[in-house]
C-alpha cells in the first residue's frame, strides 16, 4: 500500500513538474516585449499626471480603454512579418522593410512625405529611394532588451546624421555654430502639426480628429543643443486646452541649410521678444498658421485657435481656457539669451 502511495505521489510530483515547466518554457520572453514599439512606452510616459502631462486634463490614465490607445501598441511581430503563401502563413524580413508596413502607423511621416510630394520639394533621402530599415537598425525596430520610457532617450535611436555625413565641407553656418546646432536645426524643410486634436471624440467615438497645418519648424534645446521641434495641441472636455513642444525629426531634409535670415532677425522673433505670438488663427473658416522658424520661449503666450468637433464640424471655442503647456521628450525651451541672440539682423547669407 505505501509502495502505491509513493507511486501516485511521485506522479502527482512530475504532471506538476512538467506543467510548470512546459509553462515557463513557452512563456513570450521575447525582448521586443521590452521595445517602444510594443509598450508605447514614449506616448504613456508624457502623456502621464507624474509628468504633467495631458492626463492632468483628462483624468484618464492612458491604459484605459476609454482611450483606444492600447491599439498603437504593436501585439507581436505578425503586425509587420506576417504573410500569407498558398492558405499557410511565414514569417517574412522583406515584408517588414516595406515602406508602406512603417506608415501604417506612423501617420504623421505619411503625412508629411505626402506634403513635400505635393509641394516638390522631396526629402534627399526619398529623392535617392531611402527605405526606413536603410537608417534605422533592427534594434531601433525590436529594442534591446531594456525597457525605455521614450525614443528621445540617448542611445535609443542608433542612427545620426554624421554616421554617413562625417565628411561634410566647413562652412560659414558650420564654423559660427559649431556644436550649438543640431543639423536637424538648419536641413529640415518643415514639420506636420497636429492641431485640436479632440480627447472627447476619442473617448465618445473611438475616432481621431484633428487639423493639420505644416510648412513651420520650432527650435528647442535638447541635448545641449538647439534643433528642430513641433507642436501639438489638445482640446478636452469643451474648453480645456493643452500644448505640448517636442523635439522631433521630420522626414523633410534639404540638402541645403537655411539662410542666415530665415532665423535671426524675423518678424516672429520680434513677436516673441514682446511676449506674444500667434500660432493659428481663422481666416474665412479655415485654420491659418505662422510659417518659417518659431523658436520655443518660456514665459511667451502661444496664442491658437481651439475648436470644439461636433456632429462632424469644427465649432471655434469663445472662451477657451488658458493652454497648459508641456516641454516633453525631454526638450528644453531656449533661454532668453538665446532669443536676445536670435533676434539680432544679420547682415549677408
Amino acid at each position: 500500500m505505501k509502495r502505491v502511495v509513493v507511486c501516485l505521489l511521485f506522479l502527482i510530483f512530475l504532471f506538476f513538474y512538467n506543467l510548470n515547466g512546459y509553462t515557463a518554457n513557452n512563456k513570450d520572453d521575447s525582448f521586443f516585449k521590452k521595445s517602444l514599439h510594443s509598450t508605447a512606452g514614449g506616448m504613456s510616459f508624457w502623456y502621464s499626471k507624474n509628468n504633467g502631462g495631458l492626463e492632468t486634463l483628462t483624468d484618464i490614465p492612458y491604459n484605459d480603454s476609454r482611450l483606444d490607445c492600447v491599439n498603437c501598441h504593436i501585439s507581436s511581430c505578425d503586425r509587420c512579418h506576417k504573410i500569407e503563401k498558398g492558405r499557410k502563413l511565414y514569417y517574412s524580413v522583406e515584408n517588414a522593410k516595406k515602406v508602406e508596413i512603417c506608415l501604417a502607423c506612423h501617420k504623421r511621416e505619411k503625412a508629411i512625405l505626402d506634403i513635400n510630394s505635393k509641394k516638390n520639394e522631396v526629402d534627399v533621402h526619398t529623392l535617392k529611394n531611402f527605405k526606413c530599415f536603410d537608417c534605422h537598425s533592427s534594434s531601433d525596430i525590436h529594442g534591446d532588451g531594456n525597457e525605455y520610457e521614450s525614443m528621445k532617450q540617448e542611445g535609443v535611436i542608433n542612427i545620426h546624421c554624421e554616421d554617413c555625413h562625417s565628411n561634410v565641407k566647413p562652412s560659414l553656418s558650420h564654423n559660427i555654430h559649431g556644436e550649438k546646432l543640431e543639423c536637424k536645426a538648419c536641413h529640415i524643410s518643415r514639420v506636420v502639426s497636429c492641431t485640436n486634436c479632440h480627447i472627447d471624440t476619442i473617448v465618445k467615438e473611438k475616432k481621431r480628429v484633428d487639423i493639420k497645418v505644416t510648412d513651420w519648424v520650432f527650435l528647442i534645446n535638447y541635448n545641449g543643443k538647439v534643433t528642430s521641434g513641433n507642436m501639438q495641441n489638445f482640446v478636452v472636455s469643451g474648453n480645456k486646452t493643452f500644448l505640448l513642444f517636442a523635439p522631433q525629426n521630420s522626414h523633410s531634409i534639404k540638402k541645403e541649410g537655411r539662410k542666415c535670415n530665415e532665423c535671426h532677425g524675423t518678424e516672429v522673433l520680434r513677436q516673441l521678444m514682446d511676449g506674444r505670438l500667434r500660432l493659428t488663427w481663422l481666416e474665412n473658416g479655415e485654420v491659418k498658421n505662422q510659417k518659417g522658424i518659431i523658436p520655443v520661449v518660456e514665459d511667451v503666450l502661444y496664442e491658437a485657435v481651439y475648436q470644439d468637433y461636433q456632429d462632424g464640424k469644427w465649432i471655434p471655442i469663445k472662451d477657451p481656457l488658458p493652454a497648459k503647456i508641456q516641454y516633453a521628450g525631454y526638450g528644453k525651451p531656449l533661454s532668453k539669451e538665446q532669443l536676445k541672440r536670435l533676434s539680432r539682423e544679420v547682415i549677408g547669407n
